[in-house]
């Protein structure tokens, strides 16, 4: 059997449109259920004392689905029901708060809500990559390169705090020994 150059083409077309229906569907899938998670944790009633973990959920869903100012007041109101939790929860959701600011481009009060997850726990690598691009927004360079070191010393493989303290040095145009000797370092 002789394939001739139409029917290959038709063949190759009908595999990419194959590729494509699947890639379509699997992101249609993913949506749909962040939906359906985000309508699941609204209707719940998040008003008993248990739920700043289910605020937490719904805030996290709602980050993912780009609600930054939804999920900045389920932030809050997950802080204020905080009782009784470990500080690795108060962590976790300064540092969601932290995020959900930066996205809004309140960089000010992201650094403060990081620096709260850092007194939480400190050893947080997350929290500091996150205070450092922050930092990075308000032009503090070397207090960002100062956060990006402290992720290394805690996670030496930080691909973040790698490739950022190869662009601060970069852009600010000095070496890491003239970074880190400047004043208060």
């Amino acid at each position: 059997m002789i394939v001739n150059l139409p029917q290959t083409y038709l063949i190759g077309l009908c595999l990419l449109l194959v590729i494509i229906a699947i890639l379509v569907g699997r992101q249609l899938y993913k949506v749909r259920k962040d939906e359906m998670k985000l309508i699941k944790l609204e209707k719940e009633d998040s008003n008993t004392k248990e739920n700043s973990a289910k605020m937490y959920e719904l805030a996290s869903v709602q980050l993912k689905k780009r609600l930054y100012p939804q999920a900045t007041s389920t932030l809050k109101q997950a802080l204020k029901k905080l009782d009784g939790e470990p500080e690795e929860a108060k962590a976790l959701i300064e540092n969601a708060l932290g995020f959900a600011l930066a996205a809004q481009n309140d960089f000010k009060s992201a650094v403060i809500h990081y620096k709260k997850a850092l007194t939480a726990k400190s050893e947080y690598p997350v929290a500091l990559n996150n205070l450092g691009f922050a930092y990075q927004r308000l032009l503090k360079e070397d207090e960002a390169y100062k956060n990006y070191k402290e992720v290394l010393k805690l996670d030496p493989n930080n691909k973040t705090a790698i490739s950022q303290i190869k662009r601060l040095e970069r852009i600010v145009g000095k070496d890491k020994d003239q970074l880190s000797n400047k004043k208060g370092f």
